[in-house]
């Protein structure tokens, strides 16, 4: 059973400030989420869906569906603030979407066979592509079954830009991950790597801390244990109109409710996004010297 590819691109890019799911850093004018698809469908995915907005729909289908179309079937369903399971009600004053785990639950119509999740904005590379879609044909549909992430050490993941948000984990003896903690402000500081703890506190980082970037692998079984969490998740911060619903709140529940078990994959390639604008150039030179190495050509979709 070949995979399918979930790619989150609603997101807003208030710190980029811009529509980066869309921005070029290529030579031939590629975008970080040509690349991603580019390897997925080296790698043997067969499938990709994009998560996205009505509003973008078409700057968005503008730029990828007639290229991606050709080598990969391509899929679009929708995120939005009200779209949410039967007998939820949405506050009036929320104004953002419920965050990563509320947009991969939008998928489940499109998505019948193992999935890997990543992000549109985050250059993840051919190796941890391969890596997932390795792991994702070894997988049912059973409720039973093994989910698993790809992780990166956290100093090759920051920006010397800003803070970031990463799920920073801990793992056993035998790789399978116990804890995912997301920690949605780490930045360097004079030569250290600091995040700021949920009272207000700084925190100091090694930087050897494997974290998760948003890539993940799961089966169909995923979407109905996220719609269970979903209704208490929401039951829980219905006054909290800035909460979100994370990829990981799910995972560290599940890991320990002893439900499934989740494999951590380690990966060589090189991890590059895009938070901010001043990112951008490091990730055309990332490109550029991958085209150099001939991992990619020049010209992506010929």
């Amino acid at each position: 059973m070949k995979p399918t590819l979930l790619v989150l691109a609603a997101g807003m890019g208030s710190r980029y400030g811009g529509l980066k799911q869309v921005d070029k850093i290529g030579p031939s004018g590629e975008t970080i989420v040509d690349y991603s698809v580019y390897d997925a469908v080296r790698a043997g995915f067969k499938k990709v869906v994009f998560i996205i907005r009505k509003d973008i729909e078409d700057a968005f289908k503008e730029v990828y569906h007639q290229n991606l179309s050709k080598h990969i079937e391509v899929e679009y369903v929708y995120q939005e603030l009200d779209n949410v399971p039967e007998g939820i009600n949405v506050p009036k004053e929320r104004e953002k979407p419920w965050g990563t785990c509320h947009a991969v639950m939008m998928g489940k119509d499109k998505i019948n066979e193992p999935f890997a999740v990543i992000n549109a904005d985050d250059f993840y590379g051919a190796d941890a592509l391969q890596k997932m879609h390795d792991f994702l044909v070894t997988l049912d549909n059973s409720k039973q079954s093994s989910y698993c992430m790809v992780a990166y050490q956290l100093d090759k993941t920051l920006s010397d830009n800003g803070y970031v948000s990463r799920g920073v984990c801990k793992t056993d003896e035998n790789s399978f991950l116990i804890d995912v903690k997301e920690h949605t402000h780490i930045e360097k500081k004079n030569g250290k790597i600091l995040f700021e703890d949920e009272d207000g506190s700084e925190k100091l980082l090694t930087g050897k801390e494997i974290v998760s970037m948003n890539m993940w692998g799961f089966n169909t079984s995923f979407f109905d244990y996220s719609e269970q969490q979903f209704k208490d998740f929401i039951k829980e911060n219905y006054n909290e109109l800035k909460a979100e619903f994370y990829i990981p709140t799910v995972a560290n529940k599940l890991i320990n409710d002893g439900t499934v078990k989740l494999k951590v994959l380690e990966t060589d390639s090189r991890w590059c996004g895009v938070t901010y604008q001043e990112d951008k150039p490091v990730v055309i030179e990332t490109i550029k010297k991958l085209i150099e190495e001939s991992v990619y050509p020049e010209k992506l979709w010929k």
